[in-house]
């Protein structure tokens, strides 16, 4: 038996059976809510995966619940070697959509399906169970046995694996399709750092009275705003001229106070050069004013520290690079400063060569001279596994093979859902040039590549477990 034309068929026919099944999990609003009993993460994401569990128990699979949180399908009864691990919690659906975002709609004109979770995650989670029941249905011999592992909290920190790991042993191959294609065998360190500090405002002369910046931790603020006392429109609007290139400000007057508003542009923390960064202009134009030492001297010791432009840390004595994983990243993404509080929060992507503690200790060095702490708020190590192992050149093989492109690995800033299991990689779900709009309004997937990732999914668990001789796959 031809396995990869016997997989390519049977995934054509059932086409509107994975698309049906995909319209019923998009329609499960899986956002992380308040914690209820039997329910850490909320109503959505435990009814979700109540769903998904029910659905493999249809397909025949042998199923089981952990903590609440993870679900797990078996394709066979023998030990797992190979875990394909996805999430069926989704991020909130946020503004912009075309469309009701929990309702899948196919467009004719793109190819493609549109919702919430059609490629984070819950497409490719789809196509997972749909390859397992492909090769049961198939009758394609295996060897050794693969587990679905779905999991309810990855896009709040995955402590659904934390918990999960307390009570299960993963098997010793892993790979989760909430990546790219081909592999993602290297994903950089990540470091986030809390700053407060107090610096109570005057109650004369020109002082800050608030400033706001930033939405999310994980990216370039594109707005950033601060309410100043004591000086005029006039002045603001002269040091408007001295703004950064990209950067657009705007100044109104109301009581006395001229609120200030500049304008940049976002882009992911893990690629914070693609962005302007709106908040740390702000900074450079706040410290130009004639402001109380104390409030100048906080301003000043954070604008030295992330100065305008600055991504990779030179400012900081931080700046490190290697072949392998690329350079070293880091974007001041928050800021709130209000009678006298200011808290921030700073993303930073460190490379294999980096060391987290070190990286943390030289900025909380930095930011003393102006009465700021910090506090490492998350710290995840680089991840590496090796490229030279037989897991992952059985599926760069595969990738290769399948889809007639070259097969290579890939480093990234950002991190999956195997960043803290050792010997874990990404085996997709996207595929390179495609834009999917993960985490954007309008998400999607092109039903074939919803195809594709099932073929490419199946024929991975038969190289990797099956008892198949490489040549028929």
């Amino acid at each position: 038996m031809d396995i990869s034309v016997a997989l390519r068929t049977y995934f054509q026919a059932h086409r509107q059976e994975m698309i049906d099944t995909l319209a019923a999990w998009v329609a499960v609003p899986s956002v992380r809510g308040e914690a209820q009993p039997g329910m850490p993460f909320g109503e959505g994401p435990a009814r979700m995966l109540t769903l998904a569990l029910e659905q493999c128990t249809a397909f025949g699979f042998s199923t089981e619940q952990v903590a609440d949180c993870m679900g797990s399908a078996d394709l066979n009864q023998l030990p797992p070697a190979l875990a394909v691990l996805c999430h069926l919690d989704v991020v909130p659906a946020g503004e912009g959509w075309t469309q009701d975002p929990f309702t899948l709609v196919y467009r004719q004109d793109t190819g493609r399906l549109y919702g919430r979770g059609a490629i984070d995650n819950k497409g490719p989670a789809v196509a997972a169970l749909f390859a397992m029941r492909a090769i049961r249905e198939l009758d394609i011999p295996m060897r050794q046995g693969v587990r679905l592992l779905l999991g309810t909290d990855e896009e709040n920190g995955s402590s659904d694996l934390v918990l999960y790991r307390k009570h299960r042993t993963m098997p010793p191959m892993v790979f989760t399709p909430d990546g790219d294609y081909p592999v993602i065998n290297i994903e950089k360190g990540m470091l986030r750092l809390e700053l407060t500090a107090q610096a109570e405002p005057a109650q004369s002369g020109c002082r800050v009275e608030t400033i706001e910046g930033g939405t999310v931790i994980n990216g370039v603020p594109a707005r950033a705003q601060a309410w100043i006392r004591g000086c005029t429109g006039q002045e603001i609007e002269t040091l408007f001229r001295q703004l950064p290139e990209g950067i657009q400000g705007e100044c109104s007057e109301e009581a006395g106070c001229c609120c200030v508003t500049l304008q940049g542009q976002s882009a992911h923390a893990s690629k914070p050069e693609l962005g302007k960064n709106a908040l740390t202009a702000l900074l450079e134009l706040l410290v130009k004013l004639n402001l109380p030492a104390q409030q100048h001297a906080m301003l000043l010791a954070l604008h030295r520290a992330f100065p305008y432009g600055d991504t990779d840390g030179s400012a900081l004595g931080i700046a490190c690079r290697d072949d392998k994983s690329g350079g070293l990243t880091q974007v001041l993404s928050l800021l709130t400063y209000k009678a006298g509080t200011l808290t921030a929060a700073v993303d930073l992507r460190y490379p294999l060569c980096g060391h987290g503690e070190e990286i943390s200790a030289r900025i909380r060095e930095s930011l003393q001279s102006g009465g700021i702490s910090t506090r490492v708020q998350m710290h995840h190590p680089p991840h590496e596994t090796p490229e030279d192992s037989p897991f992952v050149q059985t599926l760069l093989n595969v990738y290769q093979r399948a889809t007639g492109q070259p097969a290579h690995c890939l480093a990234i800033g950002g991190g999956t859902y195997v960043h803290d299991i050792p010997g874990g990689v990404a085996f997709g779900a996207e595929f390179p040039g495609e834009e999917n709009q993960m985490h954007g309004a309008d998400e999607s997937i092109r039903v074939e590549s919803l195809l594709k990732i099932a073929e490419l999914t199946a024929l991975a668990m038969v190289r990797l477990c099956g008892e198949e001789p490489e040549e028929a796959v």
